[in-house]
């Protein structure tokens, strides 16, 4: 199990490979479910041009390693891996990466998701967006699934 938050831009697909390479799964794993989330350009009916993605160093890697602990005894899952961007954005950038392994695909998929809602509903992060028409808010809800 893998958390890592950076505020530089992150290529999801390189992340993944580097990791599945380094790790010590070997071939005990057939199948890997990942999610990757990424900044659009619209909310709330308006045009966002950039988004400020905040989070308190400390209580969002504990979330985070409490989220996976509680997938790893639901759910038959070998590793996983949270790769989550805070900083500057703009639309199209990476936010977040989840990755599950597991020997079998059920798993991972439900793995997957479940670490993915319980991330966007509970995990510690604060948005502020940017609008194509001026001024900034920040997001008091997220988008549904």
């Amino acid at each position: 199990m893998t958390i890592v938050i950076r505020p530089q831009a992150f290529d999801p697909w390189q992340e993944l490979q580097d990791y599945q390479r380094a790790s010590k799964l070997g071939a005990s794993f057939g199948a890997t479910a990942v999610f990757v989330g990424s900044m659009r350009d619209f909310n709330e009916g308006e045009t966002v041009q950039a988004m400020r993605l905040e989070h308190y160093q400390g209580m969002t890697e504990r979330h985070l390693e409490k989220i996976c602990q509680q997938a790893q005894s639901r759910w038959d899952m070998l590793d996983c891996l949270i790769v989550h961007r805070v900083g500057e954005l703009r639309p199209s950038d990476p936010i977040v990466l989840v990755a599950v392994w597991s020997a079998h695909r059920a798993a991972a998929f439900d793995a997957s998701r479940f670490l993915m809602e319980e991330l966007k509903s509970s995990a510690p992060f604060w948005k502020k967006e940017q609008l194509a028409a001026g001024g900034g808010r920040w997001v008091e809800k997220n988008s549904p699934g």
